[in-house]
């Protein structure tokens, strides 16, 4: 990491420091005072990366922000700079902390964590979840999750999903000034990402996420089908349909990824949306994987992605996501294509642009959805509007949708757990 990087660390840590020792005293900080349970999970994380481990005692009375999220989530890299964001501007004011509840299996391991949260340059406190501990005790579903908890250890706020980030530093503000006794800051933050990080073109996006493992894996078009748990050889078809996707070379498709057996494979499909991106890695540690991306049969050129040269080629050394098309100008069906040229590739999943994604374990497909709502002083529960489509769950809170509600429906129905209501005891 640069020296710019150090220094925003140590910046980071200083300010933690300090809010753990000042700040207001409320019926939650009273000696003998029950811990909220949501908070009191915090202690049941696997590490802590840029911190010394908190404990829920040391929250008491200050406003903590808590996000789950997962680093391959494409959703939760474009939320990211929001949340750097936050977490420096509010440094000496608040607690925020991320919950790294992992996704796939390469997610559990620490030393992956930690060169993630140092690539990203990730400064806040990031605590381990890989026994989704604290997941179940906030009672969350989604990656990306945003928690606003107030002085007095209640959850006032929950953002599921990107966007509405004027919204969510609105809820961190206000609770500070209750908690502060002083008047709201107005002024919000405004940021703009790069590569990975950049805004969704959801007005572009015609594709959704495809996992590539048999757990979660839909459209698959080479012929003869998928064969689980075995090294077979597999045919790219004459022609792959809208959104399908195939596979080229010797390849064992497992549980959550396909792993390349032979020198060397393909995976081909056909995409509407801006960008592409895959989460893949090496099957063997420390063993680099050369790769060469065509699109519509030629080189990306301008189309390129941050993690490919022009000509397509790349290296894939450590497993996370890499952007791989970021096309320029008006968005059409493609046809991508990537070819390992080492044998041990391993990929898990393309990710366009999906939006939320859910489930207690991840183990169904994803309800592509986002919501919004926010929980005043008094409890009442309100619901910011912003988008074109929306579904009123059974518990009154309500999903923000980019599908046609019937396509979200079917979805919804099989993925659906409402968020309850959360308070201090």
């Amino acid at each position: 990491m640069n020296s710019s990087g150090d220094h925003t660390r140590r910046r980071f840590l200083r300010a933690v420091a300090t809010t753990m020792a000042t700040g207001p005293v409320t019926m939650l900080g009273r000696v003998g005072a029950r811990v909220p349970p949501h908070l009191a999970a915090l202690e049941r994380g696997q590490a802590w990366l840029n911190t010394r481990p908190l404990t829920a005692a040391e929250l008491r009375g200050k406003v903590v922000v808590v996000d789950f999220c997962t680093y391959t989530c494409i959703n939760w890299l474009r939320s990211l700079p929001y949340r750097r964001a936050w977490a420096l501007k509010y440094a000496d004011r608040l607690v925020f902390i991320g919950v790294h509840t992992p996704e796939f299996a390469f997610e559990h391991d620490l030393e992956n964590v930690r060169r993630e949260v140092r690539r990203l340059n990730v400064g806040y406190p990031i605590v381990l979840d890989n026994g989704y501990a604290i997941w179940r005790a906030f009672d969350n579903h989604y990656w990306p999750a945003l928690y606003v908890v107030d002085a007095g250890g209640r959850v006032r706020d929950r953002q599921f999903g990107e966007g509405e980030y004027h919204q969510s530093e609105q809820v961190i503000q206000r609770l500070l000034a209750e908690a502060e006794a002083r008047p709201a800051s107005r002024d919000l933050v405004m940021v703009a990402g790069t590569g990975a990080e950049a805004a969704a073109d959801w007005n572009a996006l015609g594709s959704p996420e495809t996992y590539l493992g048999y757990e979660g894996a839909e459209s698959f078009s080479s012929p003869g089908g998928a064969k689980k748990d075995r090294q077979s050889r597999y045919a790219l078809p004459a022609r792959l349909g809208s959104n399908r996707w195939a596979l080229a070379g010797d390849w064992t498709i497992g549980r959550q990824s396909v792993v390349l057996g032979g020198a060397s494979g393909r995976i081909a499909c056909r995409f509407r949306a801006r960008d592409l991106h895959l989460v893949m890695g090496p099957s063997s540690v420390g063993r680099p994987i050369r790769i060469r991306v065509i699109l519509d049969g030629h080189s990306p050129g301008t189309a390129r992605g941050v993690d490919i040269d022009a000509e397509g080629a790349g290296i894939v050394e450590a497993p996370r996501l890499y952007q791989l098309i970021r096309q320029p100008g008006s968005i059409g069906d493609r046809v991508f294509e990537i070819e390992f040229l080492d044998a041990g590739g391993e990929a898990y999943a393309s990710r366009s642009a999906d939006s939320l994604s859910h489930d207690r374990v991840r183990r169904t497909r994803p309800a592509r959805s986002r919501a919004s709502s926010l929980v005043d002083e008094s409890g009442k529960e309100t619901h910011m509007k912003t988008l074109s489509y929306y579904h009123v769950a059974e518990n009154g809170g309500r999903f923000a949708v980019w599908e046609p509600p019937a396509i979200f429906a079917a979805e919804l129905r099989a993925a659906r757990h409402p968020v309850p209501e959360r308070s201090a005891p």
